[in-house]
Parts: structure tokens; sequence; C-alpha cells
């Protein structure tokens, strides 16, 4: 099975990362395509980087090697909104006939399947992409029991971010208020490697947007996977109709 996934320009995570939790799944092959995306603010600019002209042109590379699915594998959808998501699915399906989703609609979805209400939320973000992503997830009828973010304007420099840095965030979240689920939200955050094991430790079930955009391209090519990244690959979950 091959899986696509639409990339950020200046990540540097996601695809190592990827790699990493398919090693052991040589049936299952991950394969990006990338658009330019330099910096996260609300400003009309970076706003103007989530255009649909050039990710349906990524998406159509993609599609040239015969990918099962299409996964957008950033989140800019929870900070403008899940719509924005759920038509880019929808356009991607139109153009290439392959289905198509997203972290931040993977997210939700998993969120669903675990019965997950309380959330906290950990992100390199600066505070007023953070505010609005937990407008949103708020809007969606979660509550988010605690955030923390870094006041980082990204997005090349997410990486750069230790993941014991990513892991003390996530333990001051967990410690803040009780929570059923810890969002690390940004596949350009090293939040994958500790993840397993500050679920083992601290009780609430990490989901990290790497493994989470892995999780929702299997869901949408039909074929969940147990990969070794934690309860997340325990869930089954379901796609919704506006992400196909």
């Amino acid at each position: 099975m091959r899986l696509g996934f639409l990339t950020p320009s200046s990540n540097t995570v996601l695809e190592p990362a990827i790699a990493a939790l398919l090693r052991d799944h040589p049936e299952i092959t991950a394969h990006f395509a990338r658009f330019r995306v330099t910096a996260i603010n609300l400003g009309e600019a970076s706003r103007g980087q989530f255009d649909t002209g050039p990710i349906l042109a990524a998406a159509e590379l993609l599609a040239d090697a015969k990918v099962a699915a299409i996964c957008w594998a950033g989140t800019s959808g929870s900070w403008l909104g899940v719509t924005q998501d759920e038509a880019l699915c929808a356009a991607i399906t139109a153009r290439t006939g392959i289905p198509a989703t997203t972290a931040t609609l993977a997210l939700h979805e998993a969120l669903r399947a675990a019965g997950a209400r309380r959330v906290a939320l950990v992100t390199p973000y600066l505070a007023e992409v953070q505010a609005a992503i937990v407008a949103n997830l708020e809007g969606a009828g979660l509550t988010v029991t605690a955030e923390r973010h870094l006041e980082d304007p990204g997005n090349y420099s997410f990486a750069l971010h230790a993941a014991e840095t990513v892991d003390t965030l996530v333990e001051a979240a967990v410690a803040e208020a009780p929570t059923e689920a810890v969002i690390i939200h940004c596949t350009n955050f090293r939040g994958l490697p500790g993840a397993v094991a500050l679920e083992e430790r601290l009780g609430p079930l990490i989901l990290d947007s790497v493994a989470v955009s892995v999780w929702g391209a299997l869901g949408a090519a039909g074929a969940r996977a147990g990969l070794p990244g934690g309860r997340l690959f325990r869930l089954a979950g379901q796609l919704d109709d506006g992400a196909r």
C-alpha cells in the first residue's frame, strides 16, 4: 500500500518520523509532495500559503504515484477551521479520484473514536494561533483542560525544539488538570519520540500529529494497521463523509 502525504516545504520532522513508524511494515510505503509553507501566524500572507492551488498541484503529483490515499499532513485546519480542510479534501478527491484526509480531520476522528472530550493542547505556535485552535476545539464541543505553546513563528524552527522539550510541555499540561487526551498538534514538532512512554506513564491518550496523519491516511485508504504508535493505532475510527 502506498500512502501520499502533502508536506509543508520547510518541514524536516515529518518524513523521517513516518519512516520510523513504518520501519517494520514494508508493505506500507509513504510518498511525499511539498508546497511552500515558511511561517505560521494569522496574517494574510500566512493564510495565503494554504490556498488550494499549490496544494492541488502537489496532490496531482502524488496521484502519479497511484497512492491509495492522500493526507494533508499539516495542521492549518486547526486554526483556519475544519471546513477549509473538508473543502480541500473534496477538491483533492474531485481532481485525483483518490480519498483524502488531513492531520486535523484525522485528529477529530481519533478523538471521537476514543470518546475523548477533555483535551490538553501542546504546540510550538504563537499565542494568537494557539488561541484560534483552542476556540475551534471548544467550538467542536471539546473542553480544553490546559494548553502549552512556545511562541515560535516557525515553520522551519519548530523542528529545532528537542523531543525532551515537547515531553516537558506535555507533562506540565497533564499536571495542570485532569484530561482524557493530549494533542501534540504540529507535524514539524518532535512529539512522536516520547509519545508512547508518556502515554504509559501519565495515562491520557497522546495524539501526536505525525502519528495521527499516518492513522488518518490508513483510514482513508480503508486499511487500519496496528503500527507501534501507542493506543491511537488500536482505535478503529470511521472516515468522515467530508474527508473522502
